[in-house]
């Protein structure tokens, strides 16, 4: 596995939570709020990269499916 490559996939999905955690703010939506929360913090405790990914495409797709 290349640690660039995970890298940039936990930067990359700690940005979209950023993003998650704006919006949930804003919006007053707790969903995308804890979404985003969770997106900033898995990649600390996931070791794999395509784990990684999987794990990340469901988090970011919570919100969705999860109306408040």
């Amino acid at each position: 596995m290349d640690m660039g490559t995970k890298l940039m996939v936990s930067v990359l999905a700690s940005a979209i939570g950023m993003g998650y955690i704006v919006y949930g703010r804003k919006q007053m939506k707790s969903s995308a709020l804890i979404a985003g929360i969770a997106l900033c913090i898995y990649p600390y405790f996931i070791p794999g990269l395509l784990l990684n990914l999987l794990i990340g495409l469901a988090i970011m797709a919570v919100p969705f499916f999860i109306y408040d």
